[in-house]
């Protein structure tokens, strides 16, 4: 079974969470509840989140600083974050947004349409990069296996292995071709084409390293590409 991406929503406000969660049920995702800035950055240090849809405008710790704290997180800067604000304050409180750290701001009352939208291509871009370093992990233990071989070790199959990598990462490929595509057709945002070239790049370095190990490439061990 293919493990469910989770959703951070943040907002002081009940009904703007039972209203989130509305939308993006039909997204078939776990979605997280947390109330305040404070409770949004205790949920990010235990689990991984696909996207962040966070309030501006809450008591204590607002949006801008919680986004901050996020950013300066090693474990968290690269989660994409969505502001939800409830008053166009004009370009300047938009730019604070971006500035922070923002994928996108969006002004309430939302499409819900366009917000689901939204937040599946991350949840898209997540899982592909899931699966890249599942792929990576696997590869890794062939490496590994094909050392033990060498030395006399008892490694199974190897080229069996190898195959069904290379299957594996076709499918994923392929997911992340589509991807791609339809992000140039919809116009998407910047960061969203970014995060999809930076995975499609990674795919590249994780096929070369795979093609390396196919018999009489003469590839030796080849250096894997980092997941992140």
């Amino acid at each position: 079974m293919v493990q469910k991406a989770k959703i951070l929503l943040v907002d002081d406000r009940p009904e703007n969470l039972l209203a989130l969660e509305a939308i993006l049920s039909a997204l078939d995702q776990t979605l997280v509840r947390a109330s305040s800035g404070e409770e949004a950055l205790k949920a990010l240090l235990t689990d991984d989140f696909a996207v962040i849809l966070l309030d501006v405008q809450m008591p204590g710790m607002d949006g801008f600083e919680t986004a901050a704290h996020i950013k300066r997180r090693e474990r968290t800067r690269d989660i994409p974050i969505i502001f939800l604000t409830a008053i166009n304050h004009g370009p300047h409180h938009t730019f604070r947004g971006y500035a922070a750290g923002a994928v996108d701001y969006i002004s309430k009352p939302f499409d819900p349409w366009v917000l689901r939208a939204k937040v599946s291509v991350f949840v898209e871009l997540y899982m592909k990069n899931c699966q890249l370093r599942e792929q990576a992990a696997l590869l890794r233990l062939q490496l590994e296996g094909g050392g033990k071989a060498a030395a006399g070790g008892d490694a199974k199959e190897p080229a069996g292995l190898l195959a069904e990598l290379s299957a594996r990462l076709a499918a994923v490929e392929e997911q992340a071709e589509a991807l791609s595509k339809q992000l140039d057709d919809e116009s998407a945002d910047a960061a969203a084409v970014a995060t999809a070239a930076h995975l499609e790049r990674k795919l590249t370095g994780l096929r070369r390293a795979l093609d390396a190990l196919e018999p009489g490439a003469g590839g030796g061990a080849a250096s894997l590409p980092s997941p992140n």
